[in-house]
């Protein structure tokens, strides 16, 4: 089930020195420059050189998160279990949480509407301040001392469509804050090429086209390629979570469910050719709710991950996915969840971590709500520009949306205090949701 259809209105923090802090990996080349100047005991043979270096290789690969039967493991082979969020709303936006319902829902709405609102080269300058003052270092060393350890980040397939691209710029500060407060990253493809879903949450165009096109599917390979080639070193990244809630259970869209686990291999194959270290996590059908579409594990390295909302945190919720796990004897993660009470994130998470599931709630930062552990205030004059979004007809009722249209200095102002009240410094920290989820902001 997707969170976005609608929005309904303990256990102790655990030290995080018992676990280990992702590092990045220590180049070995200043041992093999000493070793080439030393006098050795002993003639220095093709197979002490291979010897060597075998040893440096499995040296430098250890400290990768791993999957070791049920459980990931850190880099010093200690079991690891994940108490994340997901940065929602950063690089893929969606329309629920700027209150527009009624309005646009997906990405390339939201972006239309703020082109009309204030034209496209302001909109461009707002949206690139958007993107670098909603997550800061600040935010993710909060995250740190709330006692969490990972964070699951969004993301749209448009911003890494070459090596340069600014996606990488702004995902490398991301891993670099979180490397520095000793929490991994797992990057998630929200957005993929043709839509994984062909609803709002993928920026698609109301169909998802990827199950139907070579090319798309060859798209999504090579975008993840080139992630995986750019993060094939970090040991700050445990893993690509490949699609996100791919397939809905929409009768008309059943057709597809035997297509999604030859996607998942397709996708994987082009990310071990560049990258063997990290784990690939794959979601099942209709929302990521649904594993039957798997067979048995075909990757090494492979997580599986389910997404809930709004289902009684019962044992009966789970089952399937804790069945899943013992049989194939692989590690599954819960990546989604809540939108709902701090009543019941007690109760679910609860029953998570009873199953020894690590999990990832959604989302970190909300406008105006409750329903996540930092928040923001709606901006003056907001009110008008979500009336004004609702406004049906397109281009074809010009005459009647300008009539409507809010003053345009409330619309500059709205977007202008938008921009401030995003920063960390301007949120408030809903203590509720953290206890629910058995942290503390004063950690």
């Amino acid at each position: 089930m997707s969170r976005r259809n609608v929005e309904p209105s303990e256990r102790q923090n655990t030290s995080p020195a018992n676990e280990c802090r992702p590092r990045e990996r220590i180049d070995p080349s200043y041992d093999r420059t000493q070793m080439s100047h030393a006098k050795l005991p002993f003639p220095l043979t093709l197979f002490h050189i291979v010897l060597v270096s075998l040893s440096l290789a499995a040296t430098t690969q250890q400290h990768f998160v791993r999957a070791d039967g049920t459980d990931l493991v850190d880099g010093q082979g200690h079991p690891l279990m994940l108490r994340g969020t997901n940065l929602g709303n950063w690089l893929v936006r969606e329309g629920y949480m700027f209150h527009l319902a009624g309005g646009p829902q997906s990405d390339r709405e939201i972006e239309a509407l703020i082109n009309e609102l204030l034209g496209p080269d302001a909109a461009e300058k707002f949206w690139h301040a958007y993107r670098e003052r909603y997550i800061t270092r600040d935010d993710i060393q909060f995250l740190k001392r709330a006692g969490y350890n990972s964070i699951r980040v969004p993301i749209h397939y448009k911003y890494f469509e070459s090596d340069k691209a600014d996606g990488f710029i702004l995902l490398d500060r991301v891993v670099g804050w979180a490397r520095e407060a000793g929490m991994y990253v797992v990057i998630d493809m929200h957005a993929a090429p043709g839509g994984q879903t062909g609803a709002n949450i993928d920026d698609s165009w109301g169909y998802p086209w990827i199950y139907e096109s070579p090319q798309l599917q060859q798209h999504a390979v090579d975008v993840w390629t080139r992630i995986a080639a750019h993060y094939r070193d970090s040991e700050t990244v445990l893993g690509y979570d490949l699609l996100n809630e791919p397939i809905p259970h929409f009768p008309e869209l059943k057709k597809f469910n035997t297509e999604l686990e030859p996607l998942y291999r397709r996708l994987v194959n082009g990310i071990r050719e560049v990258d063997k270290n990290h784990i690939v996590i794959l979601g099942g059908r209709s929302g990521d709710t649904n594993f039957s579409v798997f067979g048995p594990p075909f990757d090494k390295g492979v997580m599986y991950t389910f997404h809930k909302y709004w289902r009684k945190p019962e044992q009966s919720e789970i089952q399937q996915y804790v069945d899943f796990r013992d049989t194939y004897r692989v590690p599954i993660w819960m990546s989604e969840s809540g939108e709902n009470t701090d009543e019941w994130i007690i109760e679910f998470r609860t029953l998570l971590e009873k199953n020894q599931i690590s999990w990832a709630f959604w989302p970190y930062k909300k406008m105006d709500a409750t329903s996540a552990p930092v928040s923001f205030a709606r901006p003056a004059y907001w009110d008008e520009v979500v009336a004004y979004a609702k406004l049906q007809g397109g281009t074809g009722e010009v005459e009647k949306h300008l009539a409507k249209r809010p003053p345009q200095e409330h619309i500059n102002a709205a977007f202008a205090e938008l921009l401030e009240n995003i920063q960390f410094d301007k949120c408030r920290v809903n203590q509720g949701y953290l206890k629910a989820l058995g942290l503390s902001a004063t950690n």
